[in-house]
């Protein structure tokens, strides 16, 4: 027999491995990372499994994109105005709205633009698709088998009172289990890893490394035990922090904007001063 067929596979090590059944979640986390530990699972097989399992214990308001930031398409707006709107943004799906953004009347695909570049008759209402509303308290798990479903790529997410709290999309989804994904959400140029505001403030990639960040920002940290500003806020804090909290450093605030359970993706920075005296 050739010795190497003889070798068992990894799905033979890890049945072996998983061969006394866990009680719970905390067990078969601990059993992954001992599989982890002998070399039957990478780090990146690894940290998949866990975003798998966690999100189940994760609600869409946890994820969405807030309503203060999404971009949205005006109904009554000139089909000119709506083009040169998608160029900029370079979003793919637009929510459509009315007299405000808790009027979602339809979700907006900017390919459907090629009929306006194609010099063919063009109507909004009638290039929209249907709008999907989800609660902030759904759990991802069902979120993701949903959009599997309905083919769905976006759904508005509203708060207990009705009104639009934010949006949520696969890709956000998606992110909780494979981590951080580039698209046309995410800016990939270095160039575009700080980016100014219209109210003052820069948005920061929490992978902007430390030299990039004080050539922009005045400041003088060390880049000796961390290479990126993420890193220097996790360094500072001692912990992972979650969406919303904030730190002064160096004269400035940094303000997580963006992050899951395993890392940090985008900062809101501007000067403390300034944020002080408002």
């Amino acid at each position: 027999m050739d010795p190497a067929s003889a070798r068992p596979t990894l799905l033979e090590r890890l049945s072996a491995l998983l061969s006394r059944e866990p009680e719970d979640r905390e067990e078969l986390m601990a059993l992954l990372h001992s599989a982890f530990e002998r070399n039957l699972l990478d780090a990146d097989a690894l940290s998949i499994i866990e975003g798998a399992l966690q999100i189940s214990d994760t609600q869409v308001g946890d994820v969405m994109l807030p309503r203060a930031q999404m971009d949205v398409i005006r109904l009554d707006e000139p089909i000119d105005k709506i083009a040169a709107y998608v160029i900029d943004t370079g979003h793919s799906r637009f929510p459509v709205v009315g007299e405000s953004k808790d009027d979602v009347v339809g979700i907006f695909l900017a390919k459907d633009l090629l009929r306006y570049f194609a010099g063919r008759e063009f109507d909004l209402r009638m290039a929209m698709r249907p709008a999907v509303f989800v609660p902030e308290s759904k759990r991802l798990n069902v979120l993701l088998r949903e959009f599997r479903i309905s083919r769905n790529h976006m759904a508005i997410v509203v708060d207990e009172y009705g009104g639009v709290a934010g949006l949520v999309t696969i890709e956000d989804v998606l992110e909780q289990i494979v981590g951080d994904i580039e698209d046309e959400y995410d800016q990939i140029e270095a160039s575009d890893n700080i980016q100014l505001e219209p109210d003052g403030r820069y948005r920061v990639k929490a992978t902007t490394e430390i030299a990039e960040f004080n050539a922009a920002f005045g400041t003088d940290f060390s880049n000796a035990d961390v290479d990126t500003v993420g890193g220097l806020l996790i360094r500072q804090l001692g912990r992972l922090p979650g969406r919303g909290e904030a730190l002064v450093l160096g004269g400035l605030k940094l303000q997580v904007l963006r992050a899951d359970s395993r890392r940090v993706y985008t900062l809101l920075v501007e000067c403390a001063s300034l944020q002080a005296g408002a």
